[in-house]
């Protein structure tokens, strides 16, 4: 079964902009996984311009799924975040100061090295390591080669090629990178502009899926639909016909 993490990030974004506790980051977080979501995603970032730090403690303590947080790992306030809360996935990604969204995935050839040391850092405190790739046959060996427990392929190209009715041109990168993943044994996750449009011909053709992680959209849809409403429309996508 191919699991649904919510990035609640928008939601602390919304909070933020206003000040206070409202909307409650902890009670969202509570709330989809009551809805029927398999876990959730935060991605803290330095300037905690959405996700704050302590948002990820308080919302360690309520997880009752699974706990994954993204980030990037050259920011030691990360590392050191990231290895105080024990999530069961922390995902690694390779994101600039200051950046707006993540963009892009690991070059797991020139940064063999580092991802190595880093990976094992979390492995040997028990997390499960997911980084970030682009769908390059190249960047998913390499991936092999670093110790990750699993992969998680960046689709924001899907989306846009899918988005201007290109649906096979659009998946078929994912699917062979996914099957190159599972021959050498990494898991597979996906996310980045993933909706309620695009997901499930994305689960129906690339083989493997362990997990994906959708927030922008699921948040944006939740505005008109409701979030317990939303959560159930995204586990149906996820589901075989």
């Amino acid at each position: 079964m191919t699991k649904l993490s919510v990035n609640i990030n928008k939601i602390a974004t919304l909070r933020n902009s206003r000040g206070g506790d409202n909307p409650d980051v902890v009670k969202a977080a509570i709330d989809v996984q009551r809805f029927g979501a398999d876990g959730v995603t935060v991605h803290p970032r330095p300037d905690e311009r959405h996700i704050r730090y302590q948002d990820v403690r308080d919302i360690k303590k309520i997880i009752t799924t699974e706990f994954n947080i993204e980030g990037n790992s050259k920011e030691q306030k990360f590392v050191d975040l990231a290895l105080e809360v024990r999530p069961n996935q922390v995902t690694l990604v390779p994101d600039e100061l200051g950046q707006i969204t993540s963009d892009h995935g690991w070059d797991t050839l020139k940064n063999k090295n580092y991802l190595k040391e880093i990976i094992s850092v979390f492995k040997k405190a028990g997390i499960r390591v997911s980084i970030f790739v682009d769908p390059v046959i190249e960047m998913v060996e390499g991936a092999a080669e670093t110790g990750t427990d699993r992969i998680e392929l960046y689709t924001e190209g899907y989306a846009k090629e899918f988005a201007a009715g290109n649906k096979e041109k659009a998946v078929s990168a994912y699917a062979e990178a996914a099957k190159v993943a599972s021959k050498l044994g990494l898991g597979i996750n996906a996310g980045h502009d993933l909706d309620l449009k695009n997901l499930k011909y994305f689960y129906e053709q690339v083989p493997g899926l362990d997990e994906v992680s959708i927030g922008h959209a699921l948040i944006s849809d939740a505005l008109y639909l409701g979030l317990e409403n939303v959560v159930q429309l995204y586990k149906r996508q996820l589901l075989s016909t």
